[in-house]
């Protein structure tokens, strides 16, 4: 049986979080960009894997 953990990964810290938020990458739209809230908190940069867009 495998255990299910709720939760997902941070783009900018590589952490499994239960409090996050997810959108699309602003300039490209093509990559789903997920961060914690402590990495939103820090302003954390977070980098776009389709585009290699940055952002804080």
């Amino acid at each position: 049986m495998v255990e299910v953990i709720p939760g997902k990964v941070c783009v900018s810290c590589g952490r499994l979080s239960d409090s996050y938020t997810e959108f699309k990458c602003p300039k490209c739209g093509k990559s789903t960009i997920i961060r914690c809230k402590h990495c939103r908190e820090i302003s954390n940069i977070y980098k776009c894997k389709e585009c290699n867009f940055e952002g804080p």
